[in-house]
């Protein structure tokens, strides 16, 4: 028999009748039945224990849809001149948008725009924006009602003030309209439009990584205390119906937000304003590449006016693009731009050589050629003037004197120029600051720097060296803030002058001013006679014209130079030092130079005089205590700059790359201005210059070079027997100290 035929056999054997059929299929399906429903009852009560379905939790989709948040935004903390008057602060804009789902409603109350009220809603726009387009706007709102849009935004609307905001919020009332509304967003106002643009910086409305936009700051002080500035937004979460729609006092969490903090800078607006109109008046007058000026109060180190030309309007960011030439680098000059400073470098080398103990202002030399080398050298009137003395070297700007005065001093130059701060950064915490150059070891070159080539330095850089001429030989840090204020404490943290070294004696400074007084009050060997004037007070001044390198060689233009003045006023007790820079002017005038600093002195005395101002002499203390951080591992200009923002007095010991270890340990709490000593991965370690130091100070850098040290007297640090930016080797350091 076949299979075929024998399971055929089978099913016809086991085939029951159509009720027992019937009784079974009904048996099957109840079976089924019962077993989903179990199936059923499980996955539910899961659902109900566990919460989530497919990993996906429902208590937190049930929150998404009914509980809304608002960010609430931190205020970016105002930046504000020595007087307290705001050069950023924070501001807020407005985008209008029509809302057309229907769906937006309040009770039978409509809130959505309604396309009988478009032209209406269109026409109000266009009373209170400038150039707003009607048409633009009408053909927008039909268009998104037809595709059913929940809401058509106004491309011709952002921007707005509050002025604009609240006008049209008033005519939509008075016309008992709605369906147009407005989204906030921040914005930052420069009052006083281009003012200390370069070090003041800018901010752009930039996404974070939860895709909200924030004010970030660019450039200057707004980019380098962007963290200070910034604060903590805070947050706001309610309750919303089935559209959305945010449900009154159903707030369930509030965070509060925690406004960034207030910086208060060492300009004043009095003298930067007048700098500025002085600045722009020559910078379109001359045709120059690029110029900087700084004011800075001789006793403290404190800029109280600075300037870059060209410059920008950091709200509008008018000369950002392209108005003015469009190969200008757009970087702050002041730290950014090394250069070889020419002539006025000689104040530096007469008050090296004084101190070293090798001029005489009486020696008498031939001017004109000296010859180093392979390399001949001259002076700018080929020697035509004849005999020089040495005081005479200096007023009338001789390079061969100031040759003649380093290789007096041949290793000691070098060391001086170190102690004068070149070749390191001033550690300002402006992005980017360059530490310049120091000349090669080649006896040419070092030679050359004695008159301002052959070097690379910044305005920071100088300024900084100049105010060891003005300061009786005490070096201070060029300084921009005052203090700092959080206003969520109202504590307070004061940046003190700071203290950058003793590189000249008093007495030599003093003899140096006396000297740079003959440069316009000599008749025959001033080479700036009569140029430079502040009406009851002597002037101390020193002028240059440097050659700029590009390309290992010397532009030849008639005007390839770079012109500068320096001055210090008063000359016996000093108050202001002034410094300002001419960069390849196509119509050069040799009075620019003494217009702009004398109009700005005489303002700066006026100033001092009238309203007997105490710039510098502040009681103001710091009433918050600074928690050291771990700046370990961290490159030296991003620990350096970090240490300054918190209020310490950042000193690094070496020229590696990354810091080492720190002199207070981390997490210990100390008082603003301390210092705070960060030893570099350097293998070759130089001494700094401990004049002024306490003694506590100096144990600490023994402990961090492992050396011995052994203290005469008791006070601050007067003299070193290792002297500074020396090598360290396995020596022994005495100190000796006075008290003040």
């Amino acid at each position: 028999m076949s299979l075929k035929k024998k399971m055929k056999r089978y099913f016809n054997k086991k085939n029951k009748s159509p009720k027992n059929n019937r009784k079974i299929v009904g048996i099957i399906l109840f079976s089924m039945t019962f077993v989903m429903f179990f199936l059923f009852v499980i996955q539910l009560s899961k659902i109900a224990v566990i919460g989530k379905v497919n990993n996906v939790s429902l208590a937190e989709k049930t929150k998404q849809l009914y509980q809304g948040s608002i960010v609430v935004k931190a205020k970016r903390g105002t930046i504000y001149d020595r007087n307290g008057i705001a050069i950023a602060e924070d501001a807020t804009s407005y985008s209008a948008y029509a809302t057309l789902s229907k769906t937006y409603t309040s009770g039978n109350k409509k809130l959505y725009a309604q396309e009988k009220d478009f032209e209406k809603l269109v026409a109000i726009l266009a009373k209170e924006v400038s150039g707003f387009d009607e048409k633009k706007a009408l053909t927008a709102l039909k268009n998104g009602a037809k595709e059913n849009l929940w809401l058509v935004e106004f491309s011709q609307a952002k921007n707005l003030t509050l002025k604009q905001r609240t006008a049209i919020e008033a005519d939509l009332k008075a016309e008992n309209l709605v369906g147009i509304y407005f989204n906030e967003s921040q914005a930052r106002m420069y009052p006083n439009g281009e003012f200390a643009s370069h070090l003041i910086g800018y901010t752009d409305l930039v996404e974070n990584k939860s895709g909200e936009k924030e004010l970030v700051g660019k450039m200057g002080i707004e980019s380098a205390y962007d963290d200070i500035l910034k604060g903590t937004n805070g947050k706001i979460v309610y309750q919303r119906d089935n559209y959305q729609n945010p449900l009154p006092g159903t707030v369930s969490e509030s965070v509060a937000a925690k406004d960034g903090k207030d910086i208060y800078t060492t300009l004043d607006s009095r003298l930067q304003v007048y700098l500025e109109k002085y600045m722009k008046e020559y910078y379109e007058k001359l045709g120059a590449k690029n110029m900087t000026a700084m004011l800075v109060k001789a006793d403290t180190g404190e800029i109280l006016a600075l300037d870059q030309q060209p410059s920008f309007d950091p709200e509008t960011k008018k000369g950002l693009g392209t108005d003015y030439d469009s190969n200008f680098n757009w970087a702050n000059t002041l730290v950014e731009d090394p250069y070889e400073p020419g002539s006025t470098m000689k104040i530096l080398t007469t008050a090296a050589a004084i101190t070293q103990g090798v001029y005489d202002p009486n020696e008498s030399y031939q001017g004109g050629k000296i010859e180093i080398a392979d390399a001949t050298i001259d002076d700018w009137d080929h020697g035509e003037k004849g005999t020089l003395t040495m005081r005479q070297a200096l007023s009338w700007s001789s390079n061969k004197g100031m040759v003649i005065l380093e290789q007096k001093m041949p290793d000691a130059w070098r060391q001086y120029l170190k102690k004068f701060g070149f070749g390191q950064s001033t550690y300002s915490g402006l992005a980017n600051e360059k530490s310049g150059t120091l000349p090669s070891t080649n006896i040419v070159d070092t030679a050359m720097s004695s008159f301002g080539q052959s070097i690379g330095v910044t305005n920071f850089q100088m300024m900084q060296a100049f105010t060891a001429i003005a300061n009786n030989g005490t070096m201070l840090k060029p300084q921009y803030i005052t203090k700092i204020v959080n206003p969520n404490t109202n504590k307070i943290t004061v940046m003190e002058p700071e203290v950058v070294g003793n590189p000249v004696t008093k007495e030599s400074t003093e003899q140096v001013r006396e000297y740079m007084r003959d440069t316009t009050e000599n008749e025959e060997y001033g080479i700036a006679y009569g140029k430079y004037s502040v009406p009851g007070y002597h002037v101390s001044v020193k002028t240059g014209t440097a050659q700029i390198s590009e390309n290992g060689a010397y532009l030849t233009g008639a005007n390839d130079y770079i012109y500068s003045a320096v001055s210090i006023v008063p000359s016996e007790n000093p108050e202001y030092i002034f410094y300002l820079t001419i960069k390849q002017p196509k119509n050069y005038d040799y009075n620019a130079l003494s217009d702009i600093t004398n109009a700005i002195l005489k303002r700066a005395m006026d100033l001092t005089s009238s309203d007997a101002t105490t710039d510098g002499e502040s009681t103001e203390t710091s009433t918050e205590k600074i928690t050291v951080d771990d700046y370990r591992n961290l490159s030296i200009t991003t620990a350096a700059t970090a240490a300054q923002k918190s209020g310490l007095d950042p000193v690094v010991l070496g020229e590696g790359s990354k810091v080492k270890s720190q002199s207070i340990d981390v997490g210990k709490t100390v008082l603003p201005g301390e210092k705070l000593l960060l030893l570099t991965n350097d293998d070759a370690v130089t001494m700094p210059d401990i004049t002024g130091w306490s003694k506590t100070d100096i144990v600490k850098l023994a402990d961090l070079l492992n050396i011995d040290v052994t203290f005469e007297g008791e006070g601050y640090a007067t003299s070193q027997s290792i002297e500074a930016y020396a090598t360290i080797g396995n020596q022994k350091l005495t100190v000796v100290l006075k008290e003040n």
